[in-house]
């Protein structure tokens, strides 16, 4: 008896966008295919690969030191049959191009990874637990994710898995989201001081999407919960002071408050964002029920992050 499936997939990977979460993913792939029998592609658009900006320039020369085989593909540009029959030339493909694409856009991938009929999808779904929050959120591109979903389950020739992460760590920290503002020492919290989130790295979500592409017997049609922690607002005050020694002002942002502000500026995707966390529904789970807990993968921490990214301030 093995745990190996005899037929296996994944062994022709395609994987859309090389940005924030697409570079990291990328990199872990290519360390692993070989020892996989596996090949990885990128999808990037063409205004990228002629990008003259030193940072798309850089990424691209990387992926090509990689190993990595490039396909041009355009996500809105393309229609739904252009994608399909780009598609269909790999076994498996991975969503990696965030939301910028539009709120319509992960219907139309994943409407594409069915008409090809490849065997194995992961939508770009590296977020928050989405069915916990439910339809009617303040984040609208939340109902058009959970739409994907119910496509997926309403079909049974191509596998599917979904990679629950939280929020990426560093955004936490990012002057736009505005919940840590480190010029004033201050941290805003959603909703409550007592309101959990659950982060993890870009890169720590890399290492685990390879782990769980690769993994045997191979995951199929199911929804995995991976961690780098998982906080309060006022544990993350405190994780703060304890590391950068000096004092943090702890505000916090009411659900009404944020709902108000949200109501003042419907089309403000930060706004949309906050009034979700603000809520705590979904947006939270145990480190102790993911898979890098299960594999006893390490990842990083907020502590750890803190202490690597803000300890020499």
């Amino acid at each position: 008896m093995t745990n190996v499936d005899p037929i296996p997939t994944s062994r022709s990977i395609l994987v859309i966008g090389a940005g924030e979460l697409g570079m990291p993913v990328l990199r872990n792939l290519a360390a692993r295919a070989p020892g996989e029998g596996a090949k990885v592609s990128v999808m990037l658009r063409e205004s990228t690969l002629t990008s003259e900006v030193p940072e798309k320039r850089r990424d691209v020369d990387e992926i090509r030191e990689l190993g990595i085989e490039i396909v041009s593909g355009d996500l809105v540009k393309n229609s739904l049959q252009e994608l399909a029959s780009l598609f269909s030339g790999f076994d498996t493909v991975i969503g990696c191009a965030g939301i910028a694409a539009g709120i319509e856009t992960p219907m139309k991938v994943a409407r594409a990874a069915l008409l090809a009929g490849i065997p194995r999808y992961f939508p770009w779904q590296f977020g928050v637990d989405f069915e916990v929050i439910g339809r009617g959120s303040p984040q609208d591109i939340f109902d058009s994710q959970l739409d994907v979903r119910e496509l997926l389950r309403a079909q049974d020739e191509t596998e599917w898995v979904i990679i629950s992460t939280g929020m990426f760590m560093n955004y936490l920290f990012e002057p736009g989201s505005g919940m840590v503002d480190l010029p004033t020492d201050t941290v805003n919290a959603l909703g409550s001081l007592d309101t959990a989130v659950t982060l993890t790295t870009p890169e720590d979500i890399g290492v685990l999407t390879a782990e769980i592409v690769f993994d045997q017997p191979r995951i199929r049609n199911e929804i995995i919960y991976v961690a780098g922690d998982t906080v309060t607002y006022g544990e993350v005050a405190d994780t703060l002071e304890q590391v950068l020694e000096r004092p943090f002002r702890r505000k916090v942002w009411t659900v009404p408050v944020l709902l108000d502000e949200l109501a003042n500026d419907p089309d403000n995707m930060t706004r949309k964002y906050r009034a979700v966390f603000a809520q705590g529904r979904g947006v939270a789970w145990d480190k102790a029920t993911t898979f890098n807990h299960d594999r006893d993968i390490a990842t990083t921490d907020l502590r750890s992050w803190v202490l690597a990214n803000l300890g020499n301030r």
